[in-house]
């Protein structure tokens, strides 16, 4: 119970990544605020929280919206009297094609939600921590923002700026006692690059099978990896066991390498 009565934001939490990364917190010992725009998932979610014995509340929060981030940050702090722990895993994986065919509304969107998010979620939250002088965010990257990654411009781009996001923001906090840190995972298994895949296949003319081979063929490990994993290196670096990690990029990813 490494993480006993802290209590933790985590956007996006509802399904997948995001909710594999909930109830790792919770299992540690953290209370959650699950902040996403769908209702029933992080209902859902919030419930099997509660039977782990932790609390947990469910607030319907679209991240690109500043109100509604402040709204979320407001009731965090009428519920539980302060956030210890930010997870900025709120993303989507915007469109597979050329740069030339990715139109202007897909690009702002993909931003929108990856960069934006995060950086309003940080914002809102971060003044509390400051004030207590203890705190600790993990923003979920991807090795998109590590090596070159054709047909997906908006996600990588989202990705790149995250990890500016995470340094710039260490640097800034540091002297706070406050730990900032992005998480790159690899191919996660799961729904999300099953769509990437057959997206990828589609755009090359390809077999799935044959493209999810190449994605298996780039990792050292030789296979996807498991969101409990990805989990698990959040829930350590959200705990005392990282005191002295900071401005990091840390990959879990099987060895990914283009």
């Amino acid at each position: 119970m490494r993480l006993h009565d802290r209590v933790a934001v985590v956007t996006g939490g509802g399904r997948a990544l995001g909710r594999a990364i909930a109830l790792r917190l919770a299992r540690d010992g953290a209370d959650l605020i699950l902040a996403a725009p769908e209702e029933n998932e992080i209902g859902q979610t919030a419930d099997e929280i509660k039977n782990l014995g932790r609390r947990a509340s469910a607030v319907v929060t679209d991240v690109t919206r500043d109100d509604e981030v402040a709204s979320m940050a407001d009731r965090a702090l009428a519920e539980f009297g302060r956030v210890d722990i930010l997870v900025n895993n709120a993303g989507i994986i915007g469109p597979t094609a050329p740069v030339t065919e990715v139109s202007r509304d897909d690009w702002d969107r993909v931003l929108a939600v990856n960069l934006t998010g995060a950086f309003l979620c940080t914002r809102a939250l971060l003044p509390g921590m400051i004030r207590r002088r203890s705190g600790r965010i993990v923003n979920i990257a991807s090795t998109a923002a590590k090596n070159v990654t054709s047909l997906r411009s908006p996600y990588a781009a989202s990705k790149w700026g995250l990890i500016g996001l995470t340094m710039t923001v260490a640097k800034e906090v540091g002297k706070h006692d406050i730990n900032v840190n992005a998480v790159c995972p690899g191919p996660v298994e799961g729904g999300r690059i099953n769509t990437v895949i057959a997206n990828q296949a589609e755009q090359q003319g390809r077999a799935v099978k044959d493209v999810t081979q190449d994605y298996i063929n780039q990792t050292l490990l030789g296979r996807f990896v498991p969101a409990d994993d990805v989990a698990a290196m959040v829930a350590f670096l959200a705990s005392d066991e990282a005191n002295n990690i900071t401005g990091q990029a840390l990959e879990v990813s099987a060895g990914w390498r283009m």
